[in-house]
């Protein structure tokens, strides 16, 4: 999908344009740090991640890292600094995928239930919704039961963030977290068949297909 033309991907997996999108805009996706779990456990990073998408800079999973520095450092590297974020995504509650939203004092959070900004509670459209216009929220339960996926239609290609999966290796199979692994499995398939490029939880990207 790098031919400039944006598309959204709808619950079924169908392409349609995305309306409101600027075709010059670019919309890319960059892994600043993959993610691990380390020692049985007791070392954990996320994996985080930063989305361009036109003027939109979007923070995802801003969790625990060996220091600061693995999270501002490569994006500094990108010509980012943290006060120019405009959004902080988290796929779920987990301590290891939030730890370090407030690195992005200017950013507007967004979960499986709602934005905030300062004191703001603020809704958004659910499953589906558009976070900016080459992204969409999915809502798939299973890791936890406030699981969310964020669908990015960037220039290279459809990337799913999302922790359906722990690591690249798409181990493990059976989630011990999860409170419904037909769910979880349920939605594995939905974005398997919408993306080509899934970011999980602690690990490097993976290609769904080829």
């Amino acid at each position: 999908m790098g031919s400039g033309s944006k598309w959204s991907i709808g619950r079924n997996g169908a392409a349609a344009r995305a309306p409101g999108y600027h075709p010059d805009a670019m919309t890319s996706v960059h892994l600043i740090h993959p993610g691990y779990v380390r020692d049985g456990g007791s070392r954990v990073g996320s994996s985080i991640t930063l989305i361009r998408d036109g003027d939109a800079l979007i923070v995802a999973d801003p969790g625990l890292v060996a220091n600061r520095g693995l999270i501002l450092d490569p994006l500094a590297a990108l010509g980012v600094v943290a006060e120019a974020v405009t959004h902080v995504f988290l796929s779920h509650h987990h301590p290891d995928h939030t730890v370090n939203i407030a690195l992005f004092p200017n950013a507007e959070v967004v979960d499986f239930w709602a934005r905030y900004r300062d004191d703001q509670w603020l809704d958004h459209g659910g499953d589906g919704w558009r976070m900016t216009p080459g992204t969409q929220l999915w809502l798939t339960p299973g890791h936890s039961e406030e699981d969310a996926t964020l669908v990015v239609e960037a220039d290279d290609g459809v990337y799913a963030l999302t922790h359906l999966w722990w690591f690249p290796d798409r181990t493990p199979a059976i989630d011990p977290l999860a409170p419904d692994q037909d769910l979880l499995d349920f939605h594995r398939k939905r974005v398997l068949e919408a993306a080509d490029i899934v970011i999980p939880g602690h690990g490097e990207a993976f290609r769904t297909r080829g």
